[in-house]
């Protein structure tokens, strides 16, 4: 099935690098309870610009006008979004040679919390857990959801994560769809969040 798989190995590849630096996000989450998390210092690495690209990427989290560029973000330099039920940082949003929509972020989950409802989209996503414990929602049916798990969401498939743990709960979000694969039709009416 060709469906949707183009990009697969980039994105787990991706997926296995966030987990191996999951100390360093998880790191944010281990600071003292109130006090504001300490991300690691750590120093932008500007992509290499060919003869006649673009000089500079994006504004981290900002999409970006054409394929995104090689480059590393700082914890600290990601857009932020704050929130009743924790943070996220966007990393980077956009398209890639191979993928359009593309998202990826790091969320941090106050206890008892989740970011929304289980909710669905045409985008493909995975979801890693890199920090914390909580109840994957996965297609109607709910799954403990502990370090180290991958969630992967088809589109249009309901899907969410909740903090059930007593301390913050990290994943990492890589959300997207395949450039020259037709995006599929929201399947029916019912809401796309839960």
């Amino acid at each position: 099935m060709v469906r949707h798989t183009r990009n697969l190995a980039g994105i787990a590849a991706l997926l296995a690098a966030a987990m191996v630096v999951g100390g360093v996000v998880g790191h944010a989450t281990r600071a003292a309870p109130g006090a504001p998390a300490a991300p690691p210092a750590t120093a932008p690495v500007p992509a290499a610009a060919a003869p006649g690209a673009p000089a500079a990427p994006a504004a981290p989290g900002a999409p970006a006008a054409g394929p995104l560029k090689s480059q590393i973000i700082p914890w600290d330099d990601a857009r932020a979004n704050v929130a009743d039920w924790g943070e996220m940082r966007r990393y980077f949003t956009g398209q890639t040679g191979a993928t359009q929509n593309v998202l990826v972020a790091v969320a941090v989950v106050k206890p008892g919390m989740a970011v929304h409802k289980a909710h669905r989209h045409a985008e493909e996503e995975y979801l890693a857990l890199v920090e914390g414990t909580g109840v994957w929602s996965l297609d109607g049916k709910e799954f403990p959801a502990k370090r180290g798990d991958i969630l992967y969401a088809e589109p249009w498939v309901y899907h969410g994560l909740t903090n059930t743990g007593e301390t913050p709960l990290t994943f990492i979000v890589v959300r997207y769809n395949g450039k020259g694969v037709d995006v599929p039709p929201q399947p029916d009416e019912r809401p796309n969040e839960k």
